[in-house]
């Protein structure tokens, strides 16, 4: 006789019944998340993926198993109203009475809290990701990205893009940083790479005539970690033909604002604002400036340049932020931990100016006149109470980002910003180079095959790091959230860009062979961008850490808490590959 299969019955998530279900017959699913007993009576907390529902249950009338903590259990009953409703709740004014109660399967005491509120670190609560998820406000986090997800796809479809993968054994070409490298069993000393991105394939497919496609990307970089970046991320990775910088910037905040209102219910008031990079840097310290507070930085080198402090004098740059109101925080204790942050931007310290009783104050003040500090106090707009600090290099962009950094950590203390508000907006006309901070090289600030400005065109010989281009960055709340360009579609181009970059004819044949032979046969003008899923959701989500928004996350040693992935293999595993490892001495 063929066994009968156990049948689970639910009638509908714990997190969604409403006063309005009161009376109803029901079968919930879930775990077990808090027992009370008071008196004849026993209470439940049972949790599922949409909430948590109170179930009461009267021993004396129905037989009740033994019940802990994360058992997972069916419970029918009736939906009946609470004498004392919880607000804190979704389903606060109700309760299920039960009927019968029935423990599916049994757990042992959970090494960490399963609870919204959870003092575990995030060491632990890694390692127990599978314990850690179950808590309803990770739940939420992934249903966000769920959707973000799905109107992405209702979006682009209705816009008539074309869904096409690409692979994820690719060659290694350089896109910035550091490739995760593919052993080849049958090829040996030869190796694939995880792509970056799905870069050179998107190019190639406008070269084959799709005109616009779109996937979901898996991407892989060998980077140093932060709380906003993995080694394997996602992507919304968007190609299109025939289409200009303008047009590709609309199609993006379209999708972008459909996004916030499919998963918020959020209106974002297009078109967005499109700010210059050279603005964005030179007034917000950042190529991806949070706007929702002032905290500008401004020049202030032809004032403190006829002070008799020889750092202002000789240095080229000089510029200074106002802090309103912020001159009786700002102690010495206070400089010296924002001082921590000059020497990551080549600067030995910050300036300090108080404005208290109409006057200036600090120990720099001695160094400037009467007529210096009126200068100052206008130039400043300083107000009773106000305070400055000021950083001067010879760098700008030392000068320029260390100010930022300064302004995010200020607004961070100062509580700047007003939260559940959204600040979007383009930042564009980025420069095509840059100088590399660990060789001194030229390198693209983006990639290799963003198409330089026209006018910009007879400057890349003669005056590289001037050349701007067709790139495009969307930021929302201070985070790059998103980015691309326009594309190089003229060989000619594309070989001035090589050029400038220092390949040789042998490293544009081994690296982009295949994509410059592509580029012969009558490539299209285009131009995309690409979203990162998982540092949206982390924005629409409300939390500062990617690692919130990722079901099993690397931490920052880029090691899997979970299977302690990377691990070492077999011998024979690597003979089969070819490879021996060579320990470090």
């Amino acid at each position: 006789m063929e066994a009968m299969e156990e049948k689970f019955t639910r009638t509908d998530y714990c997190g969604n019944f409403r006063i309005s279900d009161v009376g109803k017959e029901v079968s919930i699913l879930g775990w077990v998340s808090k027992i009370r007993k008071l008196g004849s009576l026993m209470f439940l907390d049972v949790r599922d993926r949409e909430g948590y529902l109170q179930v009461c249950i009267k021993p004396d009338e129905i037989e009740v198993p033994d019940i802990r903590n994360e058992y997972v259990v069916e419970i029918k009953g009736t939906i009946v109203k609470k004498d004392v409703p919880n607000k804190n709740l979704a389903t606060g004014e109700v309760e299920l009475l039960a009927s019968s109660v029935k423990v599916i399967n049994k757990a042992v005491q959970p090494p960490i809290s399963t609870q919204e509120n959870t003092d575990a670190n995030e060491d632990i609560r890694l390692k127990y990701r599978y314990l850690d998820l179950r808590r309803n406000c990770m739940q939420k986090r992934f249903k966000v990205r769920a959707n973000i997800v799905k109107a992405v796809h209702e979006y682009l479809d209705a816009h008539d893009f074309i869904e096409i993968e690409t692979p994820y054994l690719a060659p290694s070409t350089p896109e910035g940083a550091r490739d995760y490298l593919v052993p080849s069993r049958i090829h040996h000393g030869q190796f694939y790479a995880l792509p970056q991105s799905p870069q050179l394939y998107k190019q190639m497919l406008m070269v084959a005539g799709f005109e616009r496609y779109y996937q979901v990307a898996r991407c892989f970089r060998d980077e140093d970690l932060r709380a906003d970046r993995q080694p394997d991320f996602t992507q919304i990775d968007v190609e299109t033909s025939f289409l200009n910088q303008d047009q590709i910037l609309t199609l993006g905040e379209g999708l972008v604002s459909n996004i916030f209102k499919k998963v918020l219910n959020y209106d974002v008031k297009l078109p967005l604002r499109r700010m210059d990079y050279l603005e964005a840097v030179n007034k917000y310290g950042s190529d991806k400036p949070d706007t929702r507070y002032s905290l500008y930085l401004i020049d202030v080198k032809d004032i403190l340049s006829k002070s008799e402090f020889n750092t202002y004098k000789e240095n080229k740059y000089v510029k200074a932020i106002k802090v309103d109101g912020y001159a009786k925080e700002l102690s010495r204790k206070k400089q010296d931990q924002i001082n921590l942050i000059a020497p990551k931007f080549n600067m030995k310290q910050f300036g300090y100016f108080k404005f208290e009783n109409g006057a200036l104050e600090g120990s720099l003040v001695k160094f400037l006149n009467e007529e210096v500090q009126k200068e100052l106090i206008e130039r400043m707009e300083l107000k009773d109470g106000d305070a400055l600090i000021v950083g001067t290099t010879s760098i700008l962009r030392d000068l320029n980002f260390g100010l930022g950094a300064v302004r995010t950590t200020l607004a961070k203390e100062l509580k700047l910003v007003i939260p559940n508000t959204f600040d979007l907006l383009w930042v564009v006309h980025f420069p095509l180079f840059e100088k590399s901070e660990e060789t001194g090289e030229i390198t693209p600030c983006h990639h290799p095959f963003t198409r330089p400005c026209d006018e910009d065109l007879d400057k890349l010989e003669t005056e590289p790091y001037n050349v701007y281009s067709y790139a495009y960055d969307i930021v929302i709340n201070g985070y790059e959230a998103g980015g691309g360009s326009l594309r190089i579609y003229d060989q000619d181009v594309q070989r001035e860009i090589f050029k400038v970059l220092g390949f040789t004819q042998e490293d544009i044949d081994r690296k982009f062979g295949f994509f410059v032979e592509a580029l012969k046969y009558g490539t299209p003008p285009h131009g995309g961008f690409a979203l990162g899923l998982d540092r949206l959701t982390m924005i629409l989500s409300g939390t500062d850490n990617i690692r919130d928004v990722i079901a099993f996350p690397k931490n920052l040693s880029a090691v899997c808490p979970v299977t302690n992935a990377p691990l070492s293999v077999d011998e024979a595993q690597l003979k089969e590959l070819g490879l021996k490892v060579i320990e470090e001495k």
